[in-house]
This record gives structure tokens, C-alpha cells and sequence, in this order.
């Protein structure tokens, strides 16, 4: 999608389209969600992961509990 705001009546369309025709009361919650999640989508698109290893990689260790101060 475009940066552009999504309208409540355009969050209807897109969800009729879909077929999940959606009670006018609806239309304005879903826009804005939709709008929340654009915009912490672009924030993780903005974040560099080049050095981070892929999820597979990862190996949990057994931690050790140190109560000592």
C-alpha cells in the first residue's frame, strides 16, 4: 500500500474485496488499525538486520542461576 492514509470507506472496499464485507459502524476502527500497522511496518522497515542470523540459528543455552551478590 501507498503511503497514503487509508479512508474508512477504502478499508471497507478492500475488505469487500477480500469478501469480508465489513457493518458500517466497522469501517473507521479497521481504517485505523490498518493505519497502526502501516506504521510499525515502515519502522521495521527502517531497521538494519544485516548482521542478525536467521531464527534457525539460534540456540537457547541452559542459563545458570547465580544468586550470589
Amino acid at each position: 500500500m501507498s503511503s497514503v492514509e487509508l479512508t474508512p470507506m477504502e478499508a471497507a472496499r478492500w475488505a469487500a474485496r477480500v469478501g469480508l464485507p465489513l457493518p458500517a459502524d466497522r469501517h473507521a476502527v479497521v481504517a485505523a488499525t490498518a493505519r497502526h500497522i502501516q506504521s510499525v511496518v515502515a519502522v521495521l522497515r527502517e531497521l538494519d538486520f544485516a548482521d542478525t542470523p536467521p531464527a534457525p540459528a539460534y540456540r537457547a543455552e541452559q542459563e545458570i542461576h547465580d544468586a550470589a551478590v
